[in-house]
């Protein structure tokens, strides 16, 4: 190895400890093969030990990315049984008045719809994320055309609701319906 005095090679700005060094020419060199460093790469700890390193890292965040995802349907599924709520209690509000205005008919069948949206708010109240997220799979597998459908139709009604809440492009402040 050349001393600290000599002329580097071009490009070079100084001397690494043990970057020449090889297996070979650590078999050969005993002071070199005696002494044990912790940033050789072929140590125990080497390769294997970074990539395990990073491994585990991996496995933590996926683990944090995975428990942030699931508090956030949490969250997205209070929200929505809350509005499924809601809805139910508007339209059996509205029951009455669709008695009076068009018949006890009609009426009978909002508050039906009333009811089967209860139940199923109901259930998907009492179904845990996770139960979702695995029926939500399920339901990909049998009918992955139906899910790609509605895949295209949420997407298309969620892009024309940020575009009504974005001001008009000639200038105007006002959203557009």
């Amino acid at each position: 190895m050349p001393s600290a005095n000599e002329q580097l090679p071009e490009g070079t700005d100084t001397i690494i400890e043990g970057a020449g060094v090889t297996e070979e020419s650590e078999s050969t060199n005993p002071a070199s093969a005696s002494e044990s460093k912790p940033s050789d790469l072929g140590s125990e700890q080497g390769q294997d030990g970074t990539r395990g390193v990073f491994f585990d890292r991996l496995d933590e965040f996926r683990g944090q990315a995975g428990d942030k995802a699931r508090d956030l349907a949490q969250t997205g599924k209070d929200r929505a049984t809350a509005a499924l709520d809601s809805l139910v209690q508007t339209v059996e509000d509205a029951a009455s008045d669709i008695d009076e205005k068009l018949g006890s008919q009609y009426g009978d069948y909002a508050r039906r719809a009333a009811e089967y949206i209860g139940n199923f708010s109901d259930s998907f109240r009492d179904k845990d994320v996770d139960d979702l997220f695995t029926d939500a799979r399920e339901f990909v597998k049998k009918s992955p055309a139906v899910a790609v459908g509605a895949a295209a139709v949420l997407g298309f009604v969620v892009a024309r609701l940020a575009r009504s809440g974005m001001p008009d492009r000639s200038g105007g402040d006002a959203p557009k319906a």
